[in-house]
C-alpha cells in the first residue's frame, strides 16, 4: 500500500501557511485602497492650508495704510504662508499682492475648484513622482465667492510631508495587517484547520486500519459544517466497519454453506435412490406422493447447484419458459403441505388459463419463500387464509399473496430487502403481509 499520500503537509504548505499568507496580502490591498484616497485628500488639505495662509497674509497687507509694506515683512508673509506669489483676482480684475515669481519657472496648475477624486489621485502621485516642482494653485477665498485667490508655491515642502505621511500609512497598514493577520489566523486555526486536521488524521489512521474501533472520528456538539462533518464521518466509519465485519461473516458464511452443499448433495443423491423405488411401488396414496417428493429432491439438487455456481464469473443465466401460473402455485401449496380445507386454508385464485414466461424453478422458490413466511405467521391462527391471485396488466404478470395474519413492523418493513437485519419477536396487528 502506497503510504506517501498519508502525511499532512509541512507548515509551509500547510493550509494555515496559505491562511496567514492571504489574510496578509487581503489586509494591504484593503490598506492601498484606502491609502490612495487618503493621500490625495492630504494634498488637497495641504494645498487648502497654503490658499488659506496666503488670504491672511493678503488681509495683512490690507490692514496698512498704503497697502504696502517692506520687503522684510513682506518675504516673512511669504515664509509664514509658504508660497512664492499670491495674485487676487476680483471682477476680472488681477492684482499681485505679494512676491514676483517669474513665469517660465511655473509648470504646473491646480484648481482646487475643478477636481474630481480620480484626478486628485493622479495628481498626488504625478507629485511625489517629480521633483522640485512649482505650481500654480487657484481656490476661491473664504466667505467671498466672487474673490480668487491665485498663488504659486514650490511642491517640494508639499512632496515631503506626503512622504512621510505615507511612511506613516505603511507602517500603520503593516501594524494593522500582521495584528488582523494574527487574530485570523488564530481563529481559524482553532474554529477551522485544527478540527479539520483531527478529522484528516483519522481518516488516514482509518484508512490504514479500518477495523480498529479506537480509530473512530468522535462526533461533536458543533452545530457549523465542521460538526456535521464529523457526525457523517463517524456514522460512515461505523457503517463501513459494519459492512466489513459482514463481509468477512459472508466470507466464512460461503466457505460453511460449500461444505454442507457438497454434504446435502450426498444426502440429497441417497433420497434421490429412494424416491426411485418408491415409485415403482403399489401402494396408491405412495402413488399419489411420490411425483411431489421426486420434484422436491430435484429443486434441492438444483438449488444445492446454483449455490456453488453463486459468484462465479459465469452464472447461469435464467432458463425462461412458458407454463401456466396455477399449476405452479399448486406445486407450492403441495410442498408447503396446504389444501383448501385445513387451517392455514390456501386458496389458489389464479385463473387456469393464465401462463406466464419466467424461469419456472425461481419463481417457485419465490412463491414457496413467501408463502412459508406467511405460514409461521398464522401457525397459531385457527382461521388463517393465504389467497393468492394473479392476471396480466400492460402485458406484464402480477401475482398477489395476501394472508390476514399480524403483519410485520415497521422497523421490519423498512429493513425487509436488506440481509442479516434483526427482525423483532412482536409484530403490531391489523396488518396484512
Amino acid at each position: 500500500m502506497d503510504t506517501s499520500r498519508s502525511r499532512l503537509p509541512r507548515l509551509v504548505h500547510s493550509l494555515s501557511a496559505r491562511v496567514l499568507v492571504l489574510t496578509l496580502f487581503f489586509v494591504m490591498v484593503s490598506e492601498i485602497l484606502i491609502y490612495l484616497p487618503s493621500i490625495a485628500s492630504f494634498r488637497m488639505s495641504y494645498l487648502q492650508e497654503r490658499v488659506a495662509a496666503a488670504e491672511l497674509a493678503t488681509l495683512a497687507l490690507e490692514a496698512t495704510p498704503d497697502k504696502m509694506v517692506s520687503a522684510e515683512l513682506e518675504q516673512s508673509l511669504l515664509d509664514q504662508a509658504e508660497v512664492l506669489a499670491v495674485v487676487v483676482k476680483m471682477e476680472e480684475v488681477r492684482s499681485l499682492v505679494l512676491g514676483a515669481a517669474p513665469l517660465d519657472t511655473i509648470n504646473g496648475f491646480y484648481d482646487i475648484r475643478e477636481t474630481t477624486l480620480v484626478a486628485r489621485i493622479r495628481d498626488a502621485f504625478e507629485t511625489m513622482a517629480k521633483a522640485d516642482r512649482t505650481t500654480r494653485v487657484v481656490d476661491s477665498a473664504r466667505g467671498e465667492s466672487e474673490m480668487l485667490i491665485d498663488l504659486v508655491m514650490a511642491e517640494a515642502p508639499m512632496r515631503a510631508e506626503m512622504f512621510s505621511f505615507s511612511w506613516r500609512i505603511l507602517s500603520l497598514s503593516l501594524v494593522i495587517s500582521f495584528v488582523t493577520a494574527g487574530l485570523v489566523f488564530f481563529s481559524l486555526i482553532f474554529f477551522f484547520v485544527r478540527p479539520m486536521a483531527r478529522i484528516t488524521e483519522a481518516m488516514i489512521a482509518f484508512r490504514e486500519s479500518p477495523e480498529d474501533v479506537k480509530q473512530t472520528v468522535i462526533a461533536t456538539s458543533r452545530r457549523d459544517e465542521i460538526g456535521v462533518a464529523q457526525r457523517e464521518l463517524a456514522d460512515m466509519q461505523f457503517e463501513l466497519r459494519a459492512a466489513l465485519r459482514q463481509k468477512e461473516h459472508l466470507a466464512q458464511l460461503g466457505t460453511a454453506v460449500a461444505k454442507i452443499n457438497h454434504d446435502l448433495r450426498n444426502i440429497f443423491a441417497t433420497a434421490q435412490l429412494v424416491s426411485d423405488r418408491l415409485a415403482v411401488s403399489g401402494d396408491p396414496e405412495v402413488q399419489r406422493l411420490t411425483p411431489t417428493l421426486v420434484k422436491a429432491i430435484d429443486r434441492a439438487v438444483e438449488l444445492c447447484t446454483q449455490t456453488l455456481q453463486f459468484g462465479r464469473a459465469r452464472e447461469t443465466p435464467p432458463s425462461r419458459t412458458r407454463f401456466p401460473l396455477r399449476d405452479l402455485i399448486e406445486d407450492v401449496g403441495a410442498a408447503l403441505g396446504l389444501n383448501e380445507n385445513d387451517a392455514p386454508f390456501w386458496e389458489n385464485e389464479v385463473q387456469g388459463d393464465l401462463e406466464i414466461s419466467a424461469d419456472r424453478e425461481q419463481i417457485f422458490r419465490v412463491l414457496l419463500n413467501l408463502s412459508r413466511n406467511a405460514v409461521d405467521a398464522l401457525r397459531d391462527q385457527p382461521d388463517g387464509r393465504i389467497a393468492i391471485t394473479g392476471g396480466l396488466r400492460n402485458h406484464c404478470a402480477t401475482i398477489y399473496i395476501a394472508d390476514n395474519g399480524p403483519g410485520m413492523p415497521t422497523t421490519a418493513r423498512e429493513n425487509l430487502f436488506k440481509p442479516f437485519k434483526h427482525r423483532p419477536n412482536q409484530a403490531e396487528p391489523g396488518l396484512v403481509s
